[in-house]
């Protein structure tokens, strides 16, 4: 019997978010894979396979805010952890209001980001 890891899509801009996170992720036993941009996200394959979405806020074109609002036009119910450079307390809580499980400022501690994974995978 093989055990399906769940499957998280990190999308952020920064190349160095793009290569530690999936390696820190497959440690704490999830399957990852970075994204570029939303628009890489969206003209994946990866879409009906994600469990959950990490997210950058502020990138170049399509924002983290537009993508998560192009999800939900699509009825695509994935949950997503925004993480942004800008600590802004009240972006935070307009992301949570919209739906987010969580908004996490970088420098991420790698604790932060396991208790976020744990409340979006444990969403109905």
């Amino acid at each position: 019997m093989t055990i399906q890891q769940p499957f998280v899509a990190i999308i952020d801009d920064d190349e160095s978010v793009r290569e530690a996170l999936p390696v820190l992720l497959q440690t704490l036993g999830f399957a990852a894979h970075p994204f570029s941009s939303a628009e890489e996200f969206l003209a994946s394959d990866c879409i009906s396979q994600s469990a959950c979405l990490i997210l950058d806020i502020a990138m170049p074109s399509m924002s983290g805010t537009d993508l998560q609002r192009e999800l939900k036009r699509r009825q695509l119910a994935i949950p997503i952890i925004f993480i942004t450079a800008h600590c802004n307390e009240e972006i935070r809580v307009r992301l949570l209001a919209g739906g987010a499980v969580e908004c996490l400022f970088k420098p991420v501690r790698d604790s932060a980001l396991l208790n976020a994974l744990k409340m979006a995978l444990a969403r109905p």
